[in-house]
């Protein structure tokens, strides 16, 4: 009997795991986000007498799309905001590394099409965040393409033996004794050959209710639709429709650096200009003389030919089409930026220089859609991360939380606030609304921004002699010449 896998597992225990198919796209996926795709970057060429195994250049796209999505979705200027609980939120978060790892499993969720967020109480009943990625995560039950029992598995090595991890997040069984409306969570570890449930470790619990009647799991995906399978819950990756836009970018970067390669200077030499060196006949037997170049030398090519004919040294300078290779990048990078959704133009393979903000709104309207099209699901799964941290933490389920994302990477913030002050002065704005969309202020701190405002402006400035702040009272100043 062979080793069994995760989704093996699970449908033997009941449970309805998305379809092998769906991994295999996400194994596919992970080898183009590490740029090693070994049926298209390792390659054969036949030069006429044997064949050559070769490498292809590449620049990477895959992962480089991801990573851009991830730092203007989830970067350091992101305010989550929750009223009085925030000084005790942040101390978790600051905890659990979030503003890193985050960013990263946003990364991985956009490259491999499904990342999670998983909380729970870690031994001293410290809220813990996990960040998942794709091939870790198996839906069990969905309604809605909302996933509401999950199971998270990973292979490990066990007590010398090769084992599946599983945390399975489901609601009551009512056969076992459980409530139905509530959440509980099963920690497993099974023996990859036999398929038998092994001993957990020390201070594990098999089983634990969580007294929640919400997951404490959020399911990540990019907000397109999975036209792979649309009924799965799993999500696909940014670039799941654009790997032939990213095999281009590579295909011409690999042109155009084989361009230099193979465009080197050579010099044709006849073999009288040789040097005279001692070497072994081609049965190994006995020494002869023959005649060879520097075995390091690349410049220079041997003309095969008798020695007394009368060749000249010939100069062979092969030009290189250096521009017409970085028009095609510049071409294919296009096409990869518009297809994973970050719009034609956002990569430059040139030095023109940084576009200005304003610049980007009116050239990357695509840019500037999807992005807020994002935010939306991201926002979702990040205010329903914080309330699990919160009831974990005992502040119940129904924190009031909000995301503020960072648009001033789309949105100019001198235009923004030039706006507002034209509005204001027109009568067309209130200050309060103009403070919350500068500041990104919730309602109370622009009311208390604006009471410290009116406070300020009653100080005159009067009853103050500012001329005379750095003399002592006791000084006094003589009226004599």
């Amino acid at each position: 009997m062979g080793k069994i896998t995760i989704r093996q597992y699970l449908t033997g225990q009941g449970y309805s795991p998305p379809v092998e198919e769906t991994y295999d796209h996400i194994s596919n996926w992970m080898a183009w986000y590490q740029n090693e795709v070994k049926k298209f970057h390792e390659y054969k060429v036949f030069d006429g007498v044997e064949v050559h195994e070769e490498k292809r250049y590449r620049l990477g796209m895959a992962k480089k799309v991801c990573e851009d999505w991830a730092n203007l979705i989830l970067n350091e200027k992101v305010a989550i905001k929750a009223g009085d609980y925030e000084q005790r939120l942040n101390e978790i978060l600051d905890a659990n590394n979030f503003r890193v790892r985050g960013n990263q499993l946003i990364e991985l969720a956009f490259g491999l099409g499904t990342g999670a967020f998983v909380e729970y109480l870690n031994g001293d009943k410290e809220p813990v965040i996990d960040y998942v990625r794709a091939d870790m995560i198996y839906p069990l039950s969905y309604d809605n393409n909302d996933t509401t029992e999950c199971a998270f598995g990973s292979y490990r090595s066990y007590k010398g033996k090769e084992c599946i991890y599983l945390q399975i997040h489901r609601f009551g069984k009512p056969e076992e004794g459980e409530d139905v409306n509530l959440y509980y969570i099963e920690n497993q570890y099974v023996d990859l050959e036999s398929g038998l449930g092994l001993e957990l470790p020390e201070n594990m619990l098999d089983k634990v209710c969580t007294g929640s009647k919400k997951p404490l799991f959020q399911i990540i995906t990019p907000n397109m639709v999975n036209n792979i399978d649309p009924d799965s819950p799993m999500g696909i990756s940014v670039f799941a429709n654009a790997v032939d836009e990213v095999k281009g970018c590579d295909l011409v970067y690999d042109s155009y650096m084989n361009e230099f390669i193979l465009g080197r200077k050579r010099i044709l030499v006849p073999i009288s200009m040789a040097k005279a060196m001692l070497g072994k006949s081609k049965d190994g037997q006995q020494d002869q003389t023959q005649f060879k170049f520097d075995p390091s030398e690349t410049v220079f090519y041997q003309m095969p030919a008798d020695r007394n004919t009368e060749l000249q040294p010939t100069e062979i300078d092969m030009s290189i089409r250096a521009q017409e290779h970085e028009l095609g990048i510049q071409r294919t990078l296009d096409l990869c930026s518009f297809k994973c959704g970050l719009g034609a133009g956002r990569f430059r393979f040139d030095s023109s220089g940084v576009k200005t903000a304003t610049e980007i709104i009116s050239d990357k309207s695509d840019l500037f859609q999807n992005l807020k099209k994002n935010e939306i699901t991201i926002r979702a799964a990040i205010i329903h991360m914080v309330q699990a941290v919160a009831f974990l933490d005992g502040k119940g389920d129904s924190l009031e939380v909000t995301v503020d994302f960072d648009d001033s990477i789309i949105e100019d913030s001198n235009t923004t606030i030039d706006r507002n002050i034209k509005l204001v002065n027109a009568g067309l704005r209130s200050k309060r609304t103009a403070i919350m969309e500068i500041n990104k202020y919730t309602e109370t701190e622009a009311e208390k921004e604006l009471k410290l405002i009116a406070d300020e402006a009653q100080i005159t400035g009067t009853d103050i002699d500012w001329t005379n702040m750095d003399k002592n009272p006791e000084d006094k100043v003589s009226d004599e010449p």
